[in-house]
Order: structure tokens, then sequence, then C-alpha cells
């Protein structure tokens, strides 16, 4: 009996060693205690998806199944699994900026197969089909970023609607009906850079402290550190959200900045839509907005601050489809352009508006272009202060 015990215990050891093979032991670890949690069927099938990738891509598919959320440890296909691991993995073969970024950031921000709690599905072949074609020259991943960032809404046909189906929609959810909130854009852009090669990953406030909603968007790892960028793009850690994170309350969670991390070290990511669900990891980046905001207060020339809103006509202003996108152009009492801007339309985030910074108080006259025509009006300026215009 002894000898058979042994028998059997040799034959199991060298069948999971060809498992983990060039797995390390930390992940090795972490992996086969999240199979000891699924079936004898389930555990089969998903040691098998790892040892059936070159050896080369077994760790980053231990590394996918020791931190996969329950829901998806019993359920997620192992095919589109596979599929997921063999494409992040070519990227990463492909393209030059893929090949540097660091096996952690790898794993965690460029080879998951979601977000959120989105729908699974296998969205990276489409992905890299389509980016391919606009990437593949490319050696710099700053060009990548952008080329990326500017092209993707022609490419998916999507744009911001409130009127979406729900907030966190898949990639082809959210193609299928042309139109997504924050959150979905936000899946949209991230999957986007993954399939590139490019890590990136959602962040987001469950509330801004100005109390004026959620929202999210993406960041990108570039050299070292993270950036943050928008579907709608500005530039590389430009936005007009910066002004409302940077003022973030670090004493109420509620108020934080948050990043997805598929890694889960214990916080989680909020989303507003489950808010009992905190099996999304999150990283607290409060700090970081913090920090870019207040460069951003130094750099910016002192002022009064005045938001614009344009919308159809006064009973318009609680839907997005009420937003009028009109350029705006602002003059002092010697006629000369002091400020000038495009008002929020109705693709636009409804957390989006035109903020303008005027040089001291004092009577201003803003022209814009209405439904009859050019129209001036006078205002007095005195202090920051919140103006809506109607086109009809």
């Amino acid at each position: 009996m002894s000898r058979l015990f042994i028998l059997f215990s040799v034959c199991l050891l060298v069948s999971c060693s060809g498992v983990y093979k060039q797995v390390s032991p930390s992940i090795k670890s972490k992996t086969v205690e999240s199979l000891s949690k699924v079936t004898p069927e389930r555990k089969k099938e998903l040691e098998a998806s790892i040892k059936n990738l070159p050896a080369s891509q077994r760790e980053g598919m231990a590394f996918l199944i020791a931190y996969m959320s329950k829901a998806d440890l019993d359920t997620l296909p192992a095919e589109l699994l596979t599929s997921n691991v063999k494409l992040a993995y070519k990227a990463r073969e492909t393209f030059p900026w893929a090949k540097e970024v660091p096996l952690p950031v790898f794993y965690n921000e460029v080879l998951p197969y979601a977000s959120m709690d989105e729908t699974r599905e296998d969205w990276r072949p489409a992905f890299y089909d389509m980016l391919y074609p606009l990437v593949k020259d490319l050696t710099d991943i700053h060009q990548a970023v952008d080329t990326i960032n500017k092209s993707l809404r022609g490419l998916v046909k999507v744009e911001y609607n409130t009127k979406r189906k729900k907030p966190n929609q898949s990639p082809s959810e959210s193609m299928k009906i042309s139109m997504a909130s924050c959150s979905g854009l936000s899946i949209l852009l991230t999957d986007a850079f993954r399939a590139a090669g490019i890590p990136s990953r959602v962040a987001g406030t469950p509330l801004w402290v100005s109390k004026e909603g959620n929202h999210n968007w993406s960041e990108v790892y570039i050299d070292g550190q993270w950036y943050f960028t928008e579907y709608y793009p500005d530039a590389l850690n430009k936005g007009w959200f910066l002004d409302r994170a940077g003022k973030a309350d670090k004493s109420n969670p509620i108020h934080w900045i948050y990043a997805t991390s598929y890694k889960h070290d214990g916080l989680a990511f909020p989303m507003v839509w489950a808010r009992r669900d905190s099996t999304v990891g999150g990283v607290d980046v409060t700090d970081r907005y913090i920090e870019l905001y207040q460069k951003q207060l130094v750099e910016k020339a002192k002022g009064i601050a005045v938001t614009i809103r344009m919308y159809k006509a006064e009973q318009c202003t609680l839907d997005s489809d009420g937003r009028v996108a009109e350029t705006i152009t602002i003059k002092n009492t010697k006629g000369d352009t002091v400020a000038s801007g495009k008002t929020a339309g109705p693709t636009d985030d409804m957390n989006l508006y035109l903020t303008v910074t005027l040089p001291e108080p004092g009577e201003y006259t803003i022209e814009y272009t209405t439904a009859k025509g050019l129209r001036k009006d006078v205002v007095e300026i005195k202090e920051p202060k919140e103006i809506r215009l109607y086109f009809n």
C-alpha cells in the first residue's frame, strides 16, 4: 500500500510540475489556492489551459487564474482565457513598447480579460486586427497612445449618451448600440490600449467632492508612470475633470480617486451601479491627482473662473441631448478677445462643461451663434459664476 501511495505521489508531483513549468513559486501557490475552490472537473479544465500553452506563457495564465473572481473562476470559458492570453503575448512580441513593459505590469494591466464587472467576451482579436494597421510601424509608446486615443472613436462609432442600456457595457454591447456611459467608454479605450500591448486601467471616483455624480476614465502606463486620458482625448494628464479630481476629500473614501487592479489586494474599486460588489480590485490614486491639480494651479494664470453651458432651450437642461456644442467668444470692453472655447454637446460627458478664466472683474461681452444668428450678451463678472445660454 505504501509503495502505491509513493508512486501516486510521484506521479502527481510530476504532473503538477508540468503544469507549472516556468511559473514562479508565489504565483503557483496562489493559483493552487484558487483552484482548490472549484470542482475537480473545473480544476482539471483550468490546469489544462495552463499546461497547453507554451511554457513562456504559462505564468501569465496562472496569474489570471490566481487572482480571478469566484464567479469567473467557476464559469469563464477556458477557450476565452486561452485566446486572450495568446493574443496578449502576441502583442508583447510584436510591438516594441510592449516588450519593455515590466512583467508585473503586463500581468496586471495588459493581460486581463476585463476591467470591471462588464460582460465577459473575447474582445482582444477584433481590437488587435483593428489597431494593428495603425500602430505597426510606430516605435514609440507615446505615438501609439496618441494614435489609438485619437482614432478609436472613428473606428468603433460609439458616442457618450445617457440613453445607453447600462453603465458597465462590454465593448460589443457599446458598439452594437453606438452609445455608452463614461464607464463604457473607459472600458472600450482601456481594452483597445491593452490589445496593442499598452498597459491600461480604468480610473474614477464614485462621487465628486462637489456632489455632481461619478465619473470614470482611463489611465496608461508609460516609462514607469501612470497618466490619465479619456475616450474624448485632450492630452495626457490634461482634462476637464482634473479641477474636480484634485479637490478630492482624503478623509472620505467616497470622494477618493481609484484605479482598477486585476490583482485584488484588499481595496475594492467602487462601482456605483453595484455598490455592494467588492470583487474588482482597486488602488487609491487620490494623492497623484491632488498633486497634478496643485501643479496646474501654479501654472494657471490668476483670474476668475466662469462656467458656460448651452442648451437648446430652458426646458432641456437635464437631458444630454438638450446640450448644444457651440463656440463661445468673450471680449473685454476694448473689444479684445480674452477667452474662447466650445460648450459641451450631446455626446460629451454630463459632467463636462466649458470653463474659461477671465483676467479680472469687469464687464464682458459673450458672443455666440443661436438659431436666430449671432448674439452678444453683456455680463458683469465680479466673482466665479455659471452662465447658461440657450440656442433657440
